[in-house]
C-alpha cells in the first residue's frame, strides 16, 4: 500500500492535472454538458492508454535505442524541470485556437498538454525503475488510479472552477510545477550519482 501511495502521488502531479484542468475549461468552454462529458471520458482513456505503453515498454526503448537508464533520468528530468519552471511562471500555453471540437480529447488535451515530452520521459524512467513484478504491477494500479483521479478532476471542471475560482487554479498550477521541480531534480540527481559510481 506504501509504495502505491507513493507511486500514485508521482504520477498523478506527472500528469498535470490541474493545468490540464485549465485547457480543458478553456478549450470546452463553449460547449454543453454532456459534450464535455464525453470529452472528458475520451480524455481519460486516451491518457491511461498512452501512459500504459509508456510504463510497460520503457524498457525495450531503451534497448532498441541502446540508451542507458541513467542517460535519460538526466535528460529526462532536464525536460521535466523545464516543463515545472514554465508552469510555475504561468505560460498559458494551452490557450489554443483549436477549430474542430471532436478532436480536442486527444490532441491537445490528452497530448501533449496532460502527456507531455517531459511527462513522456519521466513515465518511461518510473516504469523502468520498477523491475521487481509486485511493485509492477501496484504501479500499474497507481497509474490507472491517476488517470481516473484525472479524469474525475475534469468531469467535475464546472463545480471546481466555481469552488475555488480561476485564481484558485492558477495557484494550484503553481503548487504543482513546484512539486514536479522538486521531482525532476531527484530524477537528474539519482542519474548524476548513478553515473558517477
Amino acid at each position: 500500500m506504501e509504495i502505491f501511495i507513493h507511486i500514485w502521488i508521482k504520477f498523478f502531479f506527472l500528469l498535470t492535472p490541474f493545468f490540464s484542468l485549465s485547457a480543458f475549461l478553456s478549450l470546452t468552454k463553449e460547449l454543453e454538458n454532456k459534450e464535455k462529458y464525453k470529452i472528458a471520458l475520451r480524455v481519460t482513456a486516451s491518457i491511461f492508454i498512452v501512459c500504459s505503453i509508456l510504463y510497460f515498454f520503457g524498457n525495450e526503448l531503451f534497448n532498441i535505442f541502446g540508451i542507458t537508464l541513467d542517460s535519460f533520468r538526466i535528460g529526462a528530468g532536464s525536460l521535466l524541470f523545464i516543463s515545472s519552471v514554465k508552469m510555475v511562471q504561468g505560460n498559458n500555453q494551452h490557450q489554443l485556437d483549436v477549430t474542430n471540437k471532436e478532436d480536442i480529447a486527444v490532441v491537445p488535451l490528452s497530448i501533449p498538454i496532460t502527456v507531455g515530452p517531459a511527462t513522456t520521459g519521466a513515465l518511461l524512467v518510473l516504469g523502468a525503475e520498477l523491475t521487481d513484478t509486485w511493485e509492477k504491477i501496484a504501479g500499474y494500479f497507481a497509474l490507472l488510479t491517476a488517470s481516473i483521479c484525472v479524469g474525475l478532476l475534469l468531469l467535475l471542471s464546472t463545480p471546481v472552477k466555481n469552488l475555488i475560482g480561476l485564481n484558485g487554479l492558477i495557484i494550484l498550477e503553481k503548487l504543482t510545477g513546484l512539486i514536479l521541480s522538486a521531482l525532476a531534480a531527484q530524477i537528474i540527481f539519482t542519474g548524476i550519482c548513478n553515473f558517477i559510481k
